[in-house]
């Protein structure tokens, strides 16, 4: 049976970055609400594991001490240096916030003890849908992001073992995890694969299939672009041409997944077209990278989704698929009454205009071409 275990405690989903933000803790907490109402965490095999917060040592891991020191002083409200030097600002992406310290270092320590349950063997897989926050970089907040949990987990994976464990990273969110890339650009012993909205149209503007890594890491960062309005055919068609026979090549250890889903159709931040069943593809296709025995474990962290309705429902999927579980379609009733919402799955989704879909095919064709290109045959593809 598949050991999963769903990090999250209650303090996770209780801050907020300012009103008007599109990034709301909230939705973490519709999410375990939501598992709970279908008995998620009732189930054998399943575990909820409430996790401590990242140590400063473990943050300085990928952090620098003036960039962690100016954290802690902005969150308990004095202002050393001004916030600008480090790309805070009050009415932009990254605003100040009482408790952000606190509220970074428990989802970089989330990521941390997923991380550890896996490479542990505790579980075959664990999901930290807290973590995720991908852009921040080694002294500047960015795209939402002031710790770098998915950096700081890999520092500590690859660390361990011995020689270090390999790790994969696959980043299916609508934009690209530059800052993870950037951390391990230099390295073999990391392979960093983004899936995204290009850059030509989409925060951070950077994840072109040029980006390759250098040094010893060239052809270790991997690019994927995809052209807006995307829908499932195309961007699991890329999937499966790019991803696959690049871990098993790299043949990793542990495999680390993003799991953002501001790639679905109605997220109001991005442009691709996903809907629950191309999501569901996706989670099922990385469980099927990651078995319960004879392969990589799986280390899961969440992502953008400002879609609060849709990021409980597919975060939910998604933990059922690393569960082996199937969840009924009608939405437990205690849960519909509190939120209104009454199916899992998609009801209406979105047309498909084939004109569109072509001309994303004929991108994503591009991109996919010019990794085999450039990449796959430094992996011997």
């Amino acid at each position: 049976m598949r050991q999963a275990a769903f990090v999250y405690h209650e303090s996770q989903s209780s801050h907020v970055l300012r009103e008007d933000h599109p990034l709301r803790p909230h939705r973490l907490a519709c999410t375990y609400e939501l598992l709970r109402s279908y008995g998620a965490f009732d189930l054998p095999g399943s575990r909820l594991v409430s996790p401590p917060p990242a140590t400063e040592e473990e943050i300085l891991a990928v952090h620098t001490p003036d960039y962690l020191a100016a954290v802690k002083a902005f969150s308990r409200g004095d202002r050393p240096v001004s916030p600008a030097r480090y790309n805070f600002s009050q009415w932009g992406d990254n605003p100040i916030f009482p408790g952000m310290y606190e509220a970074s270092a428990l989802a970089a320590g989330a990521s941390l003890t997923a991380a550890r349950l896996v490479a542990r063997g505790e579980v075959d897989v664990a999901f930290n849908p807290s973590g995720g926050l991908h852009h921040a970089g080694p002294n500047f907040a960015s795209g939402f992001c002031v710790f770098n949990d998915p950096a700081i987990a890999i520092a500590h994976l690859s660390a361990s073992g011995g020689q270090g464990l390999r790790v994969a990273y696959v980043d299916i969110d609508a934009h690209h995890g530059d800052g993870v890339q950037n951390a391990f650009y230099d390295t073999n012993q990391v392979l960093t694969i983004s899936l995204h909205e290009s850059g030509r149209y989409l925060f951070p503007g950077t994840g072109g299939v040029t980006e390759m890594g250098r040094g010893r890491g060239l052809g270790y960062s991997v690019n994927l672009p995809l052209a807006p309005h995307t829908g499932d055919a195309v961007y699991l068609w890329a999937f499966q041409e790019v991803v696959p026979p690049l871990l098993s090549a790299f043949k990793p250890h542990i495999v680390v997944t993003q799991l953002g889903v501001d790639g679905y159709f109605r997220d109001p931040l991005a442009h691709l077209a996903l809907t629950t069943e191309g999501y569901c593809q996706l989670f099922r296709e990385f469980r099927r990278l990651c078995p319960s025995s004879g392969g990589p474990r799986w280390v899961a962290l969440g992502g953008g989704g400002y879609d609060i309705e849709a990021v409980a429902r597919l975060w939910t999927l998604a933990y059922g698929v690393m569960m082996d579980q199937d969840w009924p379609d009608d939405i437990p009733v205690d849960y519909q009454e509190r939120y209104g919402v009454k199916k899992l799955l998609d009801t209406s989704p979105p047309p498909w205009d084939a004109a569109v879909q072509g001309e994303a095919r004929g991108f994503a064709q591009e991109s996919v071409a010019e990794i085999k290109r450039t990449i796959f045959p430094i992996h011997g593809l």
